[in-house]
Parts: C-alpha cells; structure tokens; sequence
C-alpha cells in the first residue's frame, strides 16, 4: 500500500506541474478548467489523468485530427463558445471514456461522416447554437451509447433518411430552432428507442406523417410553432405516443380520425392555433385532455357533435368561446347544447390541404469512378481528378459530393434528370464560371456549396431552375463586390455565406431580391463602406457577420430596417470610436454583439442607447478604452467578455466595478492603470476604496478582499492535508 501511494501521488505531482498556464487543475477531482484563456490550440500539457476538462471560451476554429490523443481518461469535454467552425475527421479518437461532449455556440456549419469518430461511450451531445446545415449519412454512425442529441438553433432545412443511423440507444432528439421544412421518409428509421422528439419552431408545412411512422416507441413528440395547416386522416400513425404538442401552428381543421392510429394518446396541445372548432376525434379512445386555449372558437351548433363526444369520452378541454357574442368568453367546459345555435345556415371551414410531394423511386447506373449509396440516396466522385462533371446517376440522388476536383466550368444543364437532388457539393473544384443554366432541373435542391473556387461574378441565369435553393457557400473565391442581381432568382435564400473573398463595399442593387434572407456572412474581406440602402432588400435578416474587414465606424445607417437582426459582428474592424446611437436601429431585437480586437479607443455614453435586457452576450475583449459606458440596464447577459482591455482604475470606474461584482459572470476585467493596480483584476484592486462611498459598497458585500480574507483559515486547514489538495493555479 506505501508503494501504491507513493506512486499515486507522485502521478499527482506530476500532474500539478504540468497544468498550462491558463489554466486552474484540480488534481484531486481530476479536473481542468481553462476558461475564456484566449487559447488558440488545445493545449498540449493538459495532465493525462484528467477527467473533466473545461475549455469554454477560447478560439480555437478547428478541432484538428486526435486533438485529445494525450487525455485518454476524459469522461466530460466542454467546448462551449470556443468559435469552432470545423471538426476534423477524427478530432476526437481516442476518447473513448467520454460520456458528455458539449459544443454549443459555435460555427460548426456540416458535419462528416467520421467528425465524431471514437466516441463510443459517449451519452449526451450538445450541439445546440451552432450553424449546422447539412448532416452528412453515418455522421452519428460510432454513437452508440447516445441517449441525448441536442441539435437546437442550427440552420438545418433538410433530413436525408438514415440520417441517425446507428443511435440505437437515443432517447431524445433535440431538433427545434432550426428551418426544417423537408424530411426524408425514413430520416427516423434508425432510432428504436427514441421516446421524445422535439421538432418545434421549424418549418414544417404538412405533418411528416411518413417520417415519424417509424417511431413505434415515442411517446412526446413537439411540432409547436410550425405553419402546418390541416391534419389530414391518419396523420399520424405512432404506436406508443402519449403527448403530441402542436400549439402556435397555423392549424385551420383537423380530420376527424387524424389520430385514429395513434391509440395511445392521451394529452393534444392545439394553443394558439386558428380553429374555429374540431370535430368528434374518431380512434382516439385513451385522449384524457385536449387544450384549446387562443383559438377563434365558434360555439354555435357546429361544434355540437365535438362538444357532446367531449362529454361522452370524459376529455377535458381548455379554451373559450369567441363567437357568437352571446356566448364569447365561455369556458369550453361550462356550455350546455341548448345554448350551441344556428340561426342561419354556416359552411364548416374548407381549408385548402397541401399535396404531398410524389416520392420519385429513381433508376440508372453510378457513373464510372464514382460510388453510390442506394439505402442514403449518396453519391459521390470526390478527388478523383475529374475535368468534367459526370452524368448518369441514379435519378433518386439526393447528396452527390463532386469536391476536390478540376472541373473549370459548370456547364448548362450539367445535372440532367437529378430533380430529387437537394445537397450538391462543388468545393474546391477550380470552378471560374458558373453558366446560365447550369443548375437547370435541380428544382428541389436546398443546399450548393461552391466554397474555395475562382469564382469573381455570377449571373442570375445561373441559378434559373433551382427555386427552392436555401443555402449558398461562395465564401474564399474571388468576388471584388457582390454579384448584383445574382439573387433575384433565389425567393427562398436563407444562408449565403461570402467569407474571404475580396469585397470591398456594399451598395444599393447588391442584395436585390434577397428577400428571405436571414444569415448573411461577410467576415474576411476588405470591406471599408456600406451605403444606407446596401441591406435594405434583407428585412428577415437576423445574423450579420462583417468581422475582419476595413470598417473605420458602425455602419448604422445600413442596420435601419433590419428588424429581426439578432446577431451582429463587428470584430476585427479598424473602429477606434464609437458614437451615440450606434446600434439604435437594431435595439428592440439584438441579442448578440461582437466588438472585440479592433483596437478600439473610445466609447461614447450614448453608444449602447436603447440596448438593454435583450441583450444576452456582449463581446469588448482585446480593446485599448480605459472605460465603458453605464450598462447597468443590460440585465439579460449571459457573456460578457472584458479580458485585455487596460481600464483606468479609478474613482470614475467604481460604478462599473460594482456592477461587475453584482454580475453571476466570469468577465475577465483587469486594470491597466494606475501604475499600482496595472495586471490586477478589477475586482481586486484597492484603488476604489479611496472613492466616495466606497464604505456603502462595503457594507453590502461587494468588498471581496475581505471575504477572501475571512475563507483564508479553512483554506489553511485544508492545504495542510495534502500539498496536491484543491487547485493548483499557474502564475499567468
């Protein structure tokens, strides 16, 4: 046992030694936390016995190839906020202890087929908050021990089948947030064990009645704050479900037996919806409560029959009547059939049932060199040294992956018979010309990545065909200005990413007929104007990204109009000072706001007007103010980033500083001056308590070297045990 020992404690010693700089290392709980260290790189002295390790709020961009390789024994990786944008094929070998992995409020923008490749214990995934539009088949393929996938506020619009093949054990999926508004018949056939399925706040027209067939074990299933319209029959055929939620839709009727093969089902949200009343549910014998709440419900001898099976079945039912005048406000619940009259003849409401799509079984031969995926609707020819783009795939194609290849051109009518293709992959094919014509036929595509070409100018011909295309990737190409008019063509934009090229400004016409537009992508080129009218076709827009470009000033004139902006940044810019007003067009929607690296001097006290609680995250990192405006009524934040900005420690600073102690948030505020505070945290340092009224924040508690004086004795106590007890600080 003295041998064990000494051999235990001399790993721990080891372990104490290496902790990086940044960082704080609990030996004793296995535990490292290098929170918002700035950090471009995964650390490489990272102790080896480390099970927790806590990354959040670095830049680390991509995740390269066995990037953990030397921490085998983690069971927890948080990589929250650490701006990622690419996971390596392999990023994450070697880990397979891990059991939670969280990588919310990235970039992540696709994931491949072995992104997560070694993670074979791993049971719950966040990747909520990132920009995710495509999975790729076999991505989720090494999970199984998944039993939680959140995927919430990602950019999805499409789910191919099999998508989620291999999670044989997840129990939740996480969808909601997205932009759904295709799936895949058989996206769900792989998951057995689901039980609850969140597909709220998309864009579902129609119930997936198809696709969610397959789910015989779910018992909750959200669709809330879809535009679905009308529940046609049988609808919805789930063996075991017991709570379906559909509320703030666009439901106008619902069929009489829509949940006739859905016999298990014993709770029906329809909230907020447009009905003006239901009919007798026909099957649904187990529905013990069925909500009604905001709805235009009609009481008169129409909803009788509803109103009498109510009664018969014993269901519960929430909601009041709106009409006639008589009876408006009546609780459902509280009407007798008597009082439910006509005085004259009144046509039930004829909504207008959407058409389900023909679904198109595709033939043909995989053109030679190529490989195709008859079960995923996959093909693919990637590096394979292809000049010109091959024909003759089967007609039910749904992702053809051509990258890495020398096509040069894209001739017209270069997909011929592929009109089931929504995902087409172009990257990094020395594409110069994008022909009119070109995309002819592909009339269901959603997704075109053309990333790393030598594209400079696209006509709106080019994209003639393709009327349903979402998502457009023409970022590091070499566009000197926007494609004008190029869009007009495009009604369903939603995602057009133009990061490094070599734009230099917006005007007005740029973006004309974008109207649909809501995450426009610009960082990365010389961007040094943008005029009033240059974003005035995009009044959708809820992300805008402009960081590293030549802005010398807020372009606030152009935010005029923007209404649902959400996200703006601005890091990177050359912007040394920042006015009143700046961001008053944006006020009533930002959440969002990046101001970190660009050197910014000065802050006006009006610069933050009409910005308040809404805002959640504010970045100001890696500035040269010596102060910030009053942001006492930004009550709402959950980030808020002041690392490397050289505040002036003195009495004008106190009230920021006992906002600071105030705020649940790790803010990274350090003084720059006065020569006797410069290095310190703000919160430490003792020029303030020269400052009038500096006694009365005392007495409320926002004096921390007292409190940290009074915890010095049980700290005492404890370090006596065990010199590797507690946490082991570096100097940095």
């Amino acid at each position: 046992w003295g041998l064990l020992l000494m051999v235990a404690l001399g790993l721990e010693g080891t372990a104490a030694t290496r902790c990086p700089r940044p960082c704080v290392c609990d030996n004793l709980r296995a535990h490292v936390l290098c929170l918002n260290g700035n950090l471009t790189a995964i650390p490489d002295t990272i102790p080896q016995l480390t099970k927790k390790l806590d990354l959040r709020g670095n830049s680390f961009t991509v995740i390269p190839v066995g990037a953990f390789l030397d921490t085998p024994y983690l069971t927890h990786l948080d990589l929250q906020r650490c701006k990622v944008e690419r996971l390596e094929e392999g990023a994450f070998r070697g880990l397979g202890r891990l059991v939670y992995l969280n990588l919310a409020s990235n970039s992540i923008a696709l994931l491949y087929q072995e992104s997560l490749d070694g993670l074979s214990s791993l049971q719950q995934l966040i990747l909520e908050g990132n920009r995710i539009e495509e999975i790729q088949p076999g991505a989720f393929g090494h999970l199984g021990s998944l039993t939680v996938l959140d995927l919430r506020a990602n950019a999805l619009v499409y789910l191919p089948d099999m998508v989620f093949q291999g999670l044989q054990v997840l129990r939740w999926l996480r969808l909601s947030h997205n932009a759904l508004h295709v799936l895949g018949s058989e996206a769900f056939a792989a998951l057995p064990a689901l039980r609850r399925l969140s597909l709220d706040h998309n864009e579902l027209q129609a119930l997936p009645g198809e696709a969610l067939a397959r789910l015989d074990g779910a018992t909750r299933l959200d669709l809330g704050h879809n535009p679905i319209t009308y529940v046609a029959e049988e609808a919805l055929a789930m063996a075991s479900l017991k709570h379906l939620f559909l509320d703030h839709a666009a439901l106008q009727d619902v069929a009489p037996d829509a949940f006739a093969r859905s016999p298990q089902l014993r709770t029906l949200d329809l909230r907020e919806n447009q009905l003006r009343g239901l009919p007798p549910l026909a099957g649904a014998e187990g529905l013990a409560r069925v909500s009604l709440a905001g709805n235009p419900l009609l009481c008169s001898c129409l909803l009788r029959p509803f109103h009498d099976w109510l009664v018969r079945a014993r269901v519960q039912a929430e909601g009041s009547c709106t009409a006639p005048p008589a009876l408006r406000g009546r609780p459902l619940d509280s009407l007798r059939p008597p009082e439910m009259r006509c005085g004259r003849p009144q046509p039930p409401l004829s909504p207008t049932v959407p058409s389900e799509q023909p679904r198109v079984d595709g033939s043909g031969q995989c053109p030679r060199g190529c490989t195709c995926s008859p079960d995923f609707h996959h093909g693919s020819c990637e590096n394979r040294d292809l000049r010109e783009i091959p024909q003759g795939f089967p007609g039910d194609t749904r992702l053809l992956d051509l990258r890495r290849n020398i096509f040069g051109t894209v001739p017209p009518g270069a997909f011929p018979g592929l009109k089931e293709l929504v995902s087409l992959h172009l990257q990094s094919c020395s594409i110069g010309v994008l022909q009119p014509g070109a995309l002819r036929g592909l009339e269901n595509l959603v997704y075109l990545y053309l990333t790393d070409n030598r594209l400079s100018t696209l006509a709106a011909a080019a994209f003639k065909g393709a009327p349903r295309l979402a998502y457009l990737d023409l970022d590091h190409n070499a566009f000197t200005h926007l494609p004008a008019g190029a869009f007009q063509l495009l009604p369903n934009l939603i995602s057009l990413h133009l990061q490094h090229n070599a734009i230099g400004e917006l005007v007005e016409g740029d973006l004309a007929g974008a109207r649909g537009l809501r995450w426009l992508y610009l960082a990365g080129n010389t961007i040094g104007h943008i005029t009033p009218a240059a974003l005035a076709p995009t009044k959708m827009l809820e992300k805008l990204h402009l960081e590293g470009n030549r802005l010398m000033e807020v372009p606030t004139s152009a935010l005029r109009g923007l209404s649902a902006l959400s996200e703006l940044k601005l890091s990177r810019n050359p912007i040394k000072r920042m006015g009143d007003s700046a961001f008053l067009p944006v006020a009533s929607s930002l959440q969002h706001l990046y101001l970190d690296n660009m050197g910014l001097e000065q802050i006006s006290s009006g610069a933050f007007a009409g910005l308040g609680p809404k805002i959640r995250s504010l970045y100001l990192e890696s500035n040269k103010m010596s102060n910030i405006p009053d942001m006492s009524n930004f009550t709402g934040l959950e980030i808020l980033n002041l690392r490397d900005v050289p505040f002036h420690c003195d009495c004008q600073l106190l009230p920021l500083r006992r906002w600071i102690d105030k705020l649940n948030l790790h803010v990274g505020a350090t003084c720059g001056s006065p020569a006797e505070a410069r290095g310190l945290k703000v919160k430490l340092s003792t020029t303030f308590q020269t400052c009038p009224g500096w006694g009365r924040g005392k007495a409320r508690g926002a004096h921390p070297e007292k409190t940290k004086a009074a915890r010095k004795p049980s700290k005492k106590k404890r370090s006596g045990k065990s010199p590797a007890r507690g946490f082991k600080k570096s100097r940095a």
